[in-house]
C-alpha cells in the first residue's frame, strides 16, 4: 500500500434503493473497476462506455496490410524492378485500406454508447 498512487480513502453509505442504482449504473458502464468508474463520475460527472474492438480488428487488418507492403516495398528495393504483380497487390491492399475506413458517423455510434 506504500506505492499507491491514491491515499484518499473515501467512505459513505447509500440505502438499498441507492445501492441497487449505482450497481446497476456500473454494471451498465461495462467498466472492471467500481472505483475507478465512482472517480470518473465524481471528476467528470458521467460515464460513458467506448467499445475499441472495432479500432482494434481495425489496427488489426492495418498491421497486415502494411506488412504485406513492406515485404513488396523491399522486394522492389532489393531488385531493382517492380512487376506488374507486385502493382497489383499494392492496388488490392489499398483497397483493403479503403475498405476498411470507418464512416465517420457509423463509426463514432458503434464507439459510443451511452
Amino acid at each position: 500500500m506504500a506505492n499507491r498512487k491514491r491515499t484518499n480513502p473515501v467512505q459513505f453509505y447509500l440505502d438499498d434503493d441507492e445501492q441497487y442504482i449505482l450497481d446497476e449504473k456500473f454494471r451498465l458502464s461495462g467498466m472492471k473497476s467500481k472505483s475507478a468508474f465512482l472517480r470518473k463520475l465524481i471528476l467528470y460527472g458521467y460515464v460513458y462506455d467506448v467499445d475499441y474492438s472495432y479500432l482494434r480488428n481495425y489496427n488489426t487488418e492495418l498491421g497486415r496490410i502494411s506488412s504485406n507492403l513492406n515485404q513488396i516495398a523491399k522486394r522492389v528495393n532489393s531488385t531493382g524492378n517492380i512487376y506488374q504483380e507486385d502493382m497489383d497487390e499494392v492496388k488490392e491492399l489499398m483497397n483493403e485500406v479503403f475498405h476498411y475506413v470507418p464512416d465517420s458517423i457509423a463509426f463514432r455510434k458503434q464507439l459510443i454508447s451511452i
